[in-house]
């Protein structure tokens, strides 16, 4: 592949270089947290991780190992700069979306570090093109202290049942109410909307569901505003682990795998509604 030989000028060190024998890997992946101008791109020895973030509100997070990458290196201990994730995502599909068998679009991403731009070099069908966006320096982001010591209680369903419940629910509600619990309902998703109440439940001995591991009560609401751009990631997925932590904030990670069978995840959190007392619940 001629992009895989290409090589910087002399003198001209970068701090992160990779490349994909298929660019749609890429794209499709960023597609999925990209519901806002601007992302964070972090990068280190363990592959290359893509955050957004609304109000502090939502915060999405991509993550491509570095094995799905055909070469992957980072010269630092990690690499961070801020980039417009529009503009990114139509110079990786500046030759088209549509998938012609037996051609992909190959790509090498080059960033030289603080200050310079970072380097797209698209092939494909022997026509080479070279992209620079203007990177910035990146905004402090949310911590949501998400660890696994603070979690209480955690399900991993297959993507299947969530995007049937999202398409059964009434969308015109502004909360979604979800509730976990070691017992019945067990799982439960809630909307108000206009045609009034409507409540979805899962049983833990459900096919659909792969963990249940709830250890207390739990019932939180959720603005379906923030939870909508997660639709993008869930269309993609084939399992999504869902957790809430002792405060009531959400984590959905979603599992995807590519067209080559490699796995990469993509994750959301989100802050509880605070706009309602426990009498509502």
């Amino acid at each position: 592949m001629p992009l895989s030989t290409q090589s910087p000028a002399s003198g001209e060190p970068y701090v992160l270089v990779t490349s994909l024998d298929n660019a749609r890997h890429l794209s499709s992946l960023l597609r999925a947290v990209h519901f806002q101008d601007y992302a964070t791109c972090f990068a280190t020895a363990n592959g290359l991780k893509v955050t957004v973030e609304d109000a502090k509100c939502i915060q999405a997070n991509a993550f491509i190992q570095a094995e799905i990458f055909q070469e992957f290196a980072v010269q630092e201990e990690s690499v961070t700069f801020r980039i417009n994730l529009s503009v990114l995502l139509d110079c990786l599909t500046i030759f088209g979306t549509s998938s012609v068998p037996g051609s992909s679009t190959a790509l090498r991403m080059c960033y030289r570090g603080y200050g310079y731009p970072l380097m797209l070099f698209l092939e494909e069908g022997g026509v080479v093109t070279v992209c620079k966006i203007n990177t910035q320096e990146p905004d402090e982001l949310l911590d949501f202290d998400f660890c696994s010591t603070k979690v209480v209680n955690k399900i991993i369903l297959q993507s299947e049942g969530l995007r049937e419940a999202f398409a059964e629910l009434d969308m015109t509600s502004e909360v979604l109410q979800i509730t976990m619990s070691p017992d019945k309902p067990y799982f439960r998703l809630s909307t108000f909307g206009n045609a009034g109440s409507a409540h979805l439940d899962y049983p833990r001995d459900s096919d659909l569901m792969e963990a249940f591991q709830c250890n207390q009560t739990q019932t939180n609401r959720y603005k379906i505003s923030l939870l909508k751009p997660s639709t993008k990631a869930l269309a993609l997925s084939c399992k999504v682990s869902i957790r809430t932590d002792t405060q009531g904030f959400l984590s959905l990670q979603y599992m995807i795998r590519n067209e080559d069978g490699q796995i990469c995840f993509v994750e959301y959190y989100c802050c509880p509604d605070e706009d309602i007392t426990e009498g509502e619940l």
